[in-house]
């Protein structure tokens, strides 16, 4: 064997040192919640600073007037193309009712994307925790509260067509005919889900858990969120009582069932009746019409929360259904 020379290494060479070199590990970009907190707290994770609510609220209403806008122009320069007629009454885009009412329902469907995103991009936490504390939707859940609404909605529009009976008051049902109707329902069975879980993410999801990274009761968030979902529907006088009230329920059984399945559930059905029947009646353009409703709907009103609010208490009571997050 020959010596090695001066200044040379010996076979096999120099030492080249570990393998596998120690490496920091780069933390995920979305920070899970920790076990054993409640719905409404689910933002405030280790990521949360005190600012990123409001910056993501600023950026969810920015974004959205800017897909509005956006579509809203690129509607206009179909209907140029297509030939469409426009509305220049600043309440609508389409002349045909049933266009409009797919443009707009189609619009506020729009901001989901919107909110998981700020959810993600902003307070750096999974979208899925403003689905439920197990972080997604959570489906058989969300079905079972489905039929409990089909219930719920049915015998409040029993009741409040009763008591409009009774006052002497027509209720004023009416059948357009399945060539008139049949459009319309279309539109409506694809988008009213959309658009009802839409103004659920953005109220009772986004808007409570806002709230909820700076207060640990959830009233503040519930009770603000019932009244920005109602500035922003143009009932009047008991109209407004219903749509707050509405809110208020929503946000309550968004914190005590865990998620917004009960919510959507609920407002989805309530949205289809109420767009169902007046499609039915041929009065399509109305359907997103707003202003008084008559007294006698605080009958259909009562039964609808108090049938759906008790049955999903105690349903989700007895099916141990998950409040807190693991």
């Amino acid at each position: 064997m020959s010596e090695p020379q001066p200044y040379q290494w010996p076979y096999p060479g120099p030492y080249q040192g570990a393998p596998y070199a120690w490496q920091p590990v780069r933390a995920p970009w979305a920070v899970r919640p920790l076990p054993g907190i409640r719905y409404d707290r689910l933002a405030r994770t280790s990521a949360h600073r005190w600012w990123r609510p409001i910056a993501g609220t600023l950026a969810i209403v920015a974004a959205f007037l800017v897909v509005s806008i956006g579509l809203g122009l690129a509607a206009g320069l179909l209907s140029i193309v297509a030939g469409l007629p426009m509305s220049m009454d600043g309440t609508r885009i389409f002349m045909d009712p049933v266009a409009d009412l797919g443009f707009q329902l189609g619009v506020i469907a729009l901001s989901i994307p919107l909110v998981l995103g700020a959810a993600w991009a902003i307070q750096r936490r999974p979208p899925g925790t403003l689905s439920s504390v197990a972080f997604r939707l959570r489906w058989a859940w969300l079905g079972q509260c489905l039929l409990i609404a089909i219930v719920a909605v049915a015998l409040a529009q029993f009741a409040e067509a009763g008591t409009l009976l009774l006052s002497g008051v027509s209720p004023g049902f009416g059948w357009v005919g399945w060539d008139r109707f049949l459009t319309p329902l279309v539109v409506i069975l694809l988008l009213v889900p959309f658009q009802a879980a839409a103004e659920e993410y953005a109220f009772r999801g986004w808007i409570i858990q806002a709230f909820g990274t700076y207060f640990k009761n959830p009233w503040p968030g519930v009770l603000l969120g019932g009244a920005a979902f109602a500035s922003l529907h143009g009932y009047t006088d008991w109209g407004i009582a219903y749509v707050f009230g509405f809110g208020v329920l929503m946000g309550w059984l968004a914190i005590l069932t865990g998620g917004l399945e009960a919510p959507i559930a609920l407002h989805v059905m309530n949205n289809l009746a109420a767009f169902g029947i007046t499609a039915a009646s041929g009065d399509v353009g109305s359907a997103l019409t707003q202003g008084a409703l008559p007294w006698q709907s605080i009958t259909g009103t009562i039964v609808q929360f108090a049938v759906y609010g008790f049955a999903v208490v105690i349903i989700a009571r007895k099916r141990a259904i998950q409040t807190l997050s693991r």
